[in-house]
């Protein structure tokens, strides 16, 4: 009778993670969209608490983080994005494409086939006319992309307000003598993906504005373009910088030899100006990865998963890194060196 009850609550156990496995499996955007707000909330505490403790609520503070990005995506739109518009359209337009033909006959070797593939790639784009299109023929993918938008901005401000209460609840649930380790670790987690996004933030800004203006400088073609992509990809570790030399050196190759070398020197100039000074100084080892882990760690999801999936990679690997060292390798949390970007972490946890 004994061993029968055992086997069926194992089952009846096994069966629920089964079930819980597989909802959350067919929940996993609402998941990953939850997991970003975390993320969002994570980087805008220190600063809303700094608001708070100058006598500026902590509503207020989070609808002045939100409208500060209204106000950077205004400014973006207002001076960078009809010059990228008009680089765009000019690659586009007939005549652009037939100057990448034609470099592409009168060359050989790397460079005829590096413009093949360009030529290639800009048949699959959309013509002129279909960047731009009336808001009654966005579709419903637009529609659901602007949903999870407000959905996370609003799940990270709740956050901002709600977390406290929700360790409280965890740790009601659990033994006390292990309440405080969990309250650190969690706190810990909270600390270093909050640094890490404010790092990539600066980094994003800093390293699209630094390449744009020496592409500019250099005269590459679509500077702004290949720029901005450049910082956008930062987001990617590893890989992404990799895929922005690449584009710098493709669209090189479209004029000369000279000007991709003069791109890619631009491209590695400024990552080993990333890698040795502002990475130790702005992001400092956030989350405490090395470049091997954050490696596997990129390639592992976007494996399982999907492409849009590696902007989690580094945050997963993060979390899943500090709960390995508290409960495998008897780490203190409290005594954890906490990264500081921007924002002090002892004065936002005193």
């Amino acid at each position: 009778m004994g061993t029968a009850r055992r086997t069926a609550i194992t089952t009846l156990v096994a069966g629920g993670i089964i079930v819980l496995a597989l909802a959350l499996w067919k929940l996993r955007l609402v998941v990953a969209l939850l997991f970003f707000a975390i993320i969002i909330a994570s980087a805008m505490r220190p600063s809303i608490d700094w608001l708070a403790r100058h006598r500026i609520p902590r509503p207020a503070g989070v609808a002045l983080h939100y409208l500060a990005l209204l106000g950077a995506i205004a400014v973006a739109i207002a001076f960078a994005t009809p010059r990228a518009l008009d680089q765009v359209n000019h690659a586009l337009s007939p005549s652009g494409k037939a100057e990448i033909a034609r470099e592409a006959k009168q060359s050989s070797g790397i460079k005829h086939d590096v413009l093949t593939a360009v030529q290639k790639r800009l048949k699959h784009l959309p013509r002129r006319s279909e960047l731009v299109k009336p808001a009654t023929q966005i579709g419903p993918k637009a529609f659901e992309v602007v949903i999870g938008i407000f959905f996370t901005l609003a799940a990270a401000a709740y956050w901002i307000f709600e977390r406290d209460k929700t360790v409280d609840v965890v740790c009601s649930l659990i033994p006390r003598p292990k309440r405080k380790l969990v309250r650190d670790t969690w706190t810990l987690i909270d600390l270093r993906l909050g640094a890490f996004v404010r790092g990539q933030a600066l980094l994003i800004m800093a390293v699209g504005i630094v390449l744009s203006l020496l592409f500019w400088a250099i005269g590459l073609p679509y500077w702004i373009l290949v720029g901005s992509f450049a910082g956008l990809v930062e987001i990617i570790p590893v890989i992404g910088p990799l895929i922005a030399g690449t584009l710098a050196v493709a669209v090189g190759l479209t004029v000369s030899f000279q000007l991709a070398l003069l791109a890619a020197a631009c491209v590695v100039g400024v990552r080993l100006l990333e890698d040795y000074l502002i990475m130790p100084k702005v992001l400092g080892e956030a989350v405490g990865l090395s470049p091997l882990l954050v490696l596997v760690s990129v390639t592992t999801v976007g494996i399982l998963f999907s492409g849009w999936a590696v902007l989690f990679a580094v945050p997963i690997a993060a979390v899943v890194m500090t709960l390995f060292d508290v409960v495998l390798r008897d780490v203190d949390p409290a005594e954890e060196e906490v990264p500081a970007v921007i924002f002090s972490p002892k004065e936002d946890t005193a």
